[in-house]
């Protein structure tokens, strides 16, 4: 309905326009006795003949609608399009005859036979150049819902890539999580008892959040806080953490499970095999447009900056992030002079909404 209300506006717009540039034209012309036509009856002519294009234009639009020329269906839509131009042109010559006492198209008016030649004259070129006009939007129209079918296809495939990435993320960081606690389970049984209330509330967020393609900050940093309440119940003293983020960032928004395997993947090559303490850093900061997050440890990472590294967790995350960002994001698994390990996750900085944050 609205796109047939500013059709027609555009319409009614376009003759109005037509019928006062032929207003000036009658204007500016000396009829047959010599005469200039006055401000009135040029007025009244010019806009009565554009006013009965307005009808006659949208008969021919709505011709097009339904018989477009198109190859399956040539000749039946030029035989229905050739007959609608030939009833315009009948239509526009009966109107000259039926109206020309009160706006004076003609002195004298001369036999119907002539009135329907200037018809056919005046009116064939104009009705097929609206039938092209009527082409040219219906195919426009065409492209742009076929553009917009793509993209909501696009959408909906990058969203079902999303979830394929996260139906296989859940089992892979459970079967790891429970590994963890089977491990603990003979050895002391009240860290184990902690382990399962902590991956209790872990896969619960998870599941809060299954959902949604994009979480604040501090949501995730929760999640991950909830990650490492399990693994410092396995290790103890052997996990030390460190927490480094920005004021201001807790509402930056970032995908769900992005710091978890990043943290997973230092917990288990560089601390899990150490008999001495080792340090795990989380930062966040921002750099302009960017949103910088890291995870360091001090342990001896060099093998895991090859991508031959990369396992389930990260491999599954960089592919989260190009679904998620294109080419406008970075993962960084690079060895640190002190023997550590740092991976380096830039994205773009996207501040979750005033709505989005009283609801969270």
């Amino acid at each position: 309905m609205k796109r047939r209300a500013l059709l027609l506006l555009a319409v009614c717009v376009w003759w109005t326009l037509e019928g006062l540039v032929t207003t000036g034209q009658l204007l500016s012309m000396q009829g047959a006795d010599g005469q200039i036509l006055g401000l009135r009856p040029a007025l009244l002519r010019g806009l009565a003949s554009a006013s009965l294009w307005v009808p006659c234009t949208l008969a021919l639009f709505w011709c097009v609608a339904r018989y477009p020329i198109e190859r399956d269906h040539l000749w039946r839509s030029l035989l229905v399009l050739m007959a609608a131009t030939l009833l315009v042109i009948l239509v526009r010559a009966l109107a000259v005859v039926a109206f020309n006492d009160g706006i004076g198209w003609y002195r004298e008016l001369p036999p119907f036979r002539d009135v329907l030649l200037t018809s056919v004259l005046n009116n064939l070129l104009m009705s097929w150049l609206i039938i092209g006009i009527g082409h040219a939007l219906l195919y426009a129209r065409r492209a742009y819902e076929r553009q917009r079918q793509a993209e909501q296809l696009q959408v909906r495939l990058a969203e079902a890539r999303l979830e394929s990435l996260r139906a296989q993320l859940d089992p892979h960081f459970l079967f790891n999580a429970l590994n963890s606690i089977a491990e603990m389970v003979h050895r002391d049984a009240m860290a184990a008892d902690r382990m399962l209330v902590g991956l209790g509330e872990l896969l619960r967020s998870s599941l809060d959040h299954r959902q949604t393609r994009l979480v604040p900050l501090r949501e995730e940093l929760r999640l991950l806080r909830h990650y490492l309440e399990i693994e410092k119940a396995r290790l103890g003293e052997r996990l030390q953490l460190c927490w480094d983020i920005d004021v201001g960032l807790d509402e930056a928004l970032v995908p769900p499970l992005l710091l978890q395997p990043l943290a997973e993947n230092a917990i288990h090559h560089a601390i899990a095999g150490k008999i001495a303490p080792g340090s795990l850093q989380v930062r966040a900061w921002h750099d302009g447009a960017w949103l910088l997050l890291a995870v360091r440890d001090d342990g001896d990472g060099g093998e895991r900056t090859t991508p031959s590294r990369d396992g389930t967790g990260l491999g599954n995350l960089r592919a989260r992030l190009v679904v998620l960002y294109g080419d406008e994001q970075s993962l960084q698994l690079q060895a640190l002079d002190d023997e550590g390990t740092e991976a380096l996750l830039r994205v773009p900085l996207q501040m979750a909404a005033p709505a989005t944050r009283l609801a969270a």
